[in-house]
């Protein structure tokens, strides 16, 4: 199974995703928050996908993305935030 995360930008927004056999099973959205930050709203993985760490992995993801990108992390989604108390190695991209 390919749980590769995949990002989506639309203008000022956009969406990291985990795609299943061409179906969305796990979704992260956030917002630009001016040049250089973006802000994590909302996760929400499928029922049936809990405790697969498929949340972690956007999570993850979107670190990556703003190391390569040399932005900041706003994680309003009490999830995201969750993920980055408990991830101390994340923590730089905050």
């Amino acid at each position: 199974m390919n749980e590769e995360v995949k990002l989506e930008i639309n203008d000022r927004k956009g969406f990291f995703h985990i795609d299943i056999n061409g179906k969305t099973e796990g979704k992260m959205t956030f917002v630009f928050a001016g040049p250089d930050k973006i802000i994590i709203d909302h996760t929400e993985v499928n029922e049936g996908n809990n405790g697969k760490g498929f949340g972690k992995k956007m999570v993850a993801k979107a670190v990556e993305y703003a190391r390569e990108k040399g932005i900041k992390i706003i994680p309003l989604c009490p999830f995201a935030k969750k993920v980055f108390d408990k991830t101390p190695e994340f923590r730089d991209v905050l």
